[in-house]
């Protein structure tokens, strides 16, 4: 436990990565979206997809959090497996924490009637519909699949070079391409559009932990060839 804790201690040598930019960019995109929606002479309610954008940075952190410090980390004799413990639960406890953020300024947004001007940047509608329990799990585990997509992406660079990256993502790609062929094939939209209207913000935080899961899985199992 200890070494565990000594490489989330040492990733925060980077707060500035970890903490301050993902913070920056939350408060530079809702103040850019607050000018915009003062400018807009509608009195309906005015969206804004801003809030996505600290979330797609966590992409990069996640492959930020491996090529700046895993080949430190072997220098120092701290095992794979401490190492990818360790970054996996300080990124948790990072997503947990803008969880909370998103949820408590999505009640501040909502009190004020979408900061003076009814935006809607982080009370947006079906992800905030209900209690906030819900929409805490959408985010967190959102975030959590996004850092480690990039965590796993830098994981087979590491593993394989540019050579791997590009059969991963070649190979994911047929798959995706394979998968839209064949629903149109067996003429399944209406189906997958039924299955996807279904679903809350409970269900899509579920899918989302399986696949954080796997994802996880396999970074581990990679890292454990990788070299630095």
């Amino acid at each position: 436990m200890s070494r565990v804790v000594n490489v989330m201690r040492m990733q925060l040598m980077n707060r500035w990565t970890f903490i301050g930019i993902p913070l920056a960019i939350l408060v530079s995109v809702l103040g850019m979206s607050w000018v915009i929606w003062s400018f807009i002479p509608y009195d309906g309610v005015k969206y804004s997809g801003g809030s996505q954008a600290p979330m797609w940075y966590f992409l990069a952190l996640g492959i930020q959090s491996l090529t700046m410090t895993f080949p430190f980390s072997q220098g120092l004799s701290i095992s794979r497996k401490a190492f990818f413990l360790g970054t996996v639960s300080l990124f948790a406890i990072i997503a947990l924490a803008m969880t909370a953020i998103y949820y408590v300024l999505s009640l501040i947004e909502t009190a004020t009637n979408g900061w003076g001007v009814n935006g809607r940047f982080f009370a947006l509608e079906w992800i905030a519909e209900g209690s906030g329990f819900p929409m805490m799990a959408f985010y967190f585990t959102a975030m959590m699949v996004l850092f480690l997509i990039g965590f796993w992406a830098a994981t087979i660079y590491m593993r394989w070079q540019t050579t791997g990256l590009l059969i991963t993502g070649i190979g994911t790609g047929l798959i995706l391409v394979g998968l839209l062929f064949y629903t149109t094939r067996q003429d399944l939209w209406n189906q997958v559009g039924q299955f996807l209207g279904n679903q809350t913000q409970l269900s899509v935080a579920g899918w989302f932990a399986v696949v954080g899961l796997a994802l996880a899985g396999g970074s581990y199992l990679t890292l454990r060839r990788a070299v630095p």
